[in-house]
């Protein structure tokens, strides 16, 4: 079930950015065909119900996180695919990635062939990349659109957001922010390909707006430990230990 809201939400996106929904139902038949098999959401409520959940992205501040991250390998992470090589890189695996395909390919290739839980978005702007999924082990699809079939709809409209969407969705007892900074500066992970800068922010502010309209439905304890955002207590990493143990 999408959340209630969300609607409006969608329809103010299409308008700021000028895109289509026509080409984003488009995009989402086509993976739907693409997926073979239908994903059991049990998968997801099994990582995240009732579970402390780390959201992990691309922003400036991923890098200093590593540490800590490091530190809990163990509990539950959510990943928006900017970040993923830097995780890669310092043996950091995903439970789960959300992407929209214009990520490190060789990263997301790499993490398809494992164990991990790839959510892919379908849009408009991605119909090119979709045949990508049908070399992925663990994939459901989602749309911004209405759900359908294989598609889902769990809110959100970047990588970034979106990953915090799903474990509100499934109901994780705490989610943590990681890298996730929203701000002018565009971390080294973020965006490999197609997006000048000014879009990036763009898509960024309204990320933004989106997570503090999800804050208002109060329905997590939510924090952060990169940039403040409104609804979510700003944390630092040594804060982390006391924080879990509550």
């Amino acid at each position: 079930m999408t959340i209630l809201g969300w609607e409006k939400r969608y329809s103010e996106i299409l308008k700021e950015f000028g895109f289509s929904k026509k080409r984003d139902l488009k995009s989402a038949k086509l993976l739907n065909s693409i997926l073979k098999n239908k994903f059991s959401c049990n998968k997801f409520r099994n990582l995240i119900l009732n579970q402390d959940v780390f959201v992990i992205g691309a922003g400036p501040t991923l890098i200093s996180s590593i540490p800590t991250l490091k530190k809990y390998s163990s509990t539950t992470k959510i990943v928006a695919d900017g970040a993923v090589k830097a995780l890669i890189e310092n043996k950091i695996m995903p439970d789960i990635l959300v992407s929209d395909l214009d990520g490190d390919e060789n990263s997301l290739k790499k993490i398809g062939k494992s164990n991990t839980i790839m959510v892919i978005h379908a849009h408009g702007d991605n119909i090119n990349r979709l045949e990508l999924v049908s070399n992925f082990k663990n994939c459901v699809g989602t749309t911004e659109t209405r759900p359908f079939g294989k598609i889902h709809n769990f809110g959100g409209f970047t990588d970034g957001d979106r990953c915090v969407f799903l474990a509100r969705h499934f109901k994780a007892k705490r989610i943590i922010l990681f890298g996730m900074d929203f701000g002018n500066k565009i971390g080294k992970y973020s965006k490999t390909k197609i997006e000048s800068k000014k879009i990036k922010i763009k898509k960024l502010r309204r990320g933004r707006k989106l997570l503090e309209w999800l804050a208002s439905k109060n329905s997590s304890n939510l924090y952060t430990t990169s940039k403040p955002i409104k609804g979510f207590k700003k944390i630092c990493y040594n804060e982390l230990e006391k924080v879990l143990s509550n």
